[in-house]
């Protein structure tokens, strides 16, 4: 019969062997994408735990880089669309033409679109109509579409990393709450500081483009994402998580931040988020299972966008940051 002893043994064996590699992974990603580690691991750790991203910056931070990089090192197909006010939904899933046949009959035939990838990045993703958008709703939830009442699997893994501009808001349209609870994080690209910015200027500006090298396959990113399934979670995590969800929400919370200044809170959907984020942290980091300190790091990109602020905060100069450190505070102490 096997034990608890064993199974763990096997996993702690498994995250070992797999760890060294991921490593590898990380560092091989920098070579490209300079001064981002935080966003590097975050978006790493979105893969492992087989999610989506909504990487939030201004142009020019390598965001569309960072899509390509991944795309090399792990082997996986990767397609890029960008996102327009005209953007239809049969541009990003595909449609039915009609085809005639040797015989002279006639008969429908499906052409896939770019959402047929492993990694679909949505470019601008807040600049199509909200009809497109909803156009990734299933697919990002359910790994399949939809199509004149046939339905079509989508390649395996298959992930969203989808774009915005912080700045610019004219001419585009607010992602309905739906959509943004299908991103299990948000991450937040920030300026290079000047000694990586003196690099980038080295060496992105001659005649050579290196390529990088595969280091993954799309069978070990599988593997990878089996097992930050299957590591075990404490009492402890579960119940920090769980605080950290249910104290956002406003009504029910005890926090006076959320009550006063926020206008809806997370649902299941974070928690969900947030467990499988810890165990790929963990899994990163080489441990055996995660820490409540793993879930304070992971608070702000699980939950900032599945948290909105109320008119009053505004007014009043509250911001998120400001919500989710009162909601982090009481597992400080």
């Amino acid at each position: 019969m096997k034990t608890t002893g064993d199974s763990d043994q096997r996993i702690l064996e498994r995250v070992t062997d797999l760890s060294g590699r991921l490593s590898s992974l990380k560092a091989g990603i920098g070579d490209f994408i300079f001064g981002q580690d935080e966003v590097i691991e975050l978006t790493l750790i979105t893969l492992l735990a087989r999610g989506h991203a909504l990487l939030i910056g201004v142009p020019g931070l390598a965001k569309t880089r960072l899509v390509e990089t991944l795309g090399g090192v792990l082997g996986l197909d990767d397609k890029r669309v960008q996102f327009t006010p005209d953007l239809m939904p049969a541009d990003i899933l595909g449609s039915e033409i009609l085809e005639t046949a040797e015989d002279g009959s006639r008969y429908f035939k499906f052409l896939r679109g770019p959402i047929f990838a492993q990694i679909l990045m949505a470019d601008e993703i807040n600049r199509a109509s909200p009809r497109t958008q909803s156009a990734l709703l299933q697919a990002m939830q359910e790994e399949m579409v939809t199509v004149a009442g046939q339905t079509y699997p989508l390649p395996t893994p298959f992930h969203v990393l989808a774009t915005q501009n912080p700045i610019e808001q004219e001419g585009t349209y607010p992602l309905p709450e739906a959509q943004l609870d299908r991103f299990l994080m948000q991450i937040n690209v920030g300026y290079p500081d000047r000694e990586t910015e003196r690099r980038i200027l080295l060496e992105t500006t001659g005649n050579e483009r290196p390529r990088p090298r595969q280091i993954l396959s799309p069978e070990e990113l599988i593997a990878a994402q089996h097992l930050v399934r299957e590591i075990p979670v404490s009492d402890t995590v579960i119940d920090a998580i769980l605080r950290l969800v249910r104290e956002g929400r406003p009504g029910e919370s005890s926090n006076e931040l959320v009550n006063r200044y926020v206008s809806w809170g997370p649902g299941p959907r974070a928690s969900q988020a947030l467990i499988l984020a810890v165990r790929a942290r963990a899994l990163l980091d080489r441990r055996l299972s995660p820490s409540v300190d793993d879930a304070i790091a992971l608070a702000k990109p699980v939950l900032q966008h599945r948290m909105a602020l109320s008119y009053a905060a505004r007014a009043e100069n509250i911001t998120m940051d400001q919500i989710i450190e009162s909601l982090v505070a009481p597992l400080l102490e």
